[in-house]
């Protein structure tokens, strides 16, 4: 068995001769956000336990033990719930597809900004998420191949980057995306660029640049727009955007601006939608995967697994 408990609860209007016909392994982060699972526990595991579904519950101690929970797990789950931030559900992903063998994903989010939970418009009420994974239905969204790994909304580099894995988990609980903002200020008199070469389709582009996101999500750290406009997560293709090196405060200010209204300036950036490309750079640069460190590379592959993934949402 799973390593984790199981939970005997038996839902209203069951006897405690019935059986449960359905199987569940519920992952979830007891740190992510305000720690707010802790008080909704019970209430969540009512609901599940209502609608027939045997639990096995883990809780993650550390970072990669949902990774390794849902890789290992039996075949014979109906559904994976996680519950946590982005991060919870990208390892959660990550386990499911390094497992070589797929399961229905209930999510419900609890993390410090949740870009991809309010992508499938999914509720931050975490009883109302529950009874949306018992009573819904599975939609089939786009995963991120990044090199071997995988990324489940956004792969990025550059400016702020370094700001979502570097911000301590109790400043995001307090803060949530305002920390980005008020950790990213600190480094701007430090803005590095990177010199490098994407290739997509029969497009080349070279130049330096400050930023760079691929995304499947209708916002970025808490904000909505900003990845571009008719944003679809199950189209087969990313939204791009990478950002040129600005030649003062001023531009770079300019620049922001642009983004936050999306309002696009195709002097300073690029914005394209694709299924696939390679990103080389002169130097090894530091990614991140959903909002979490993915490592130092010089030459990263992306590519869009359309429809990979199945997660349950409302309708």
């Amino acid at each position: 068995m799973d390593k984790g408990l199981l939970v005997p609860l038996f839902g209203r209007g069951m006897d405690m001769e019935g059986l449960y016909d359905k199987k569940m392994l519920f992952v979830y982060n007891p740190k992510a956000g305000k720690a707010q699972i802790r008080g909704k526990l019970l209430d969540v595991l009512n609901i599940f336990a209502a609608a027939g579904y045997e639990m096995t519950v883990c809780p993650t101690q550390k970072r990669g033990d949902a990774v390794r929970i849902v890789q290992s797990r039996r075949k014979d789950y109906d559904l994976v719930v996680c519950s946590g931030g982005d991060g919870t559900l990208d390892e959660v992903v990550t386990g499911m597809m390094k497992s070589r063998f797929r399961t229905p994903i209930g999510y419900i989010p609890a993390g410090s900004t949740n870009d991809f939970g309010g992508s499938l418009a999914l509720p931050k009420n975490m009883q109302k998420a529950a009874q949306i994974i018992v009573n819904g239905s599975n939609f089939a969204c786009d995963v991120g191949a990044f090199n071997r790994d995988v990324f489940v909304y956004i792969a990025a580099f550059g400016l702020f980057t370094e700001v979502s894995y570097g911000t301590d988990q109790e400043v995001k609980n307090v803060l949530g995306h305002m920390a980005y903002l008020l950790e990213g200020v600190k480094s701007l008199s430090n803005i590095r660029s990177y010199s490098m070469k994407v290739t997509y389709g029969d497009q080349v582009i070279q130049d330096d640049f400050i930023f760079g996101m691929i995304t499947n999500s209708s916002s970025v750290g808490g904000f909505k727009r900003i990845t571009g406009k008719n944003v679809e997560l199950d189209d087969g293709v990313f939204e791009v955007t990478l950002i040129k090196r600005p030649r003062n405060p001023i531009e770079l200010n300019n620049i922001m601006a642009s983004l936050l209204n999306r309002d696009i300036d195709s002097g300073a950036m690029y914005c394209f939608k694709t299924a696939e490309l390679l990103v080389e750079s002169e130097e090894e640069v530091a990614w991140t995967r959903d909002g979490e460190y993915g490592g130092l590379h010089q030459k990263v592959r992306i590519k869009n697994l359309c429809k990979e993934m199945e997660i349950r949402v409302d309708g």
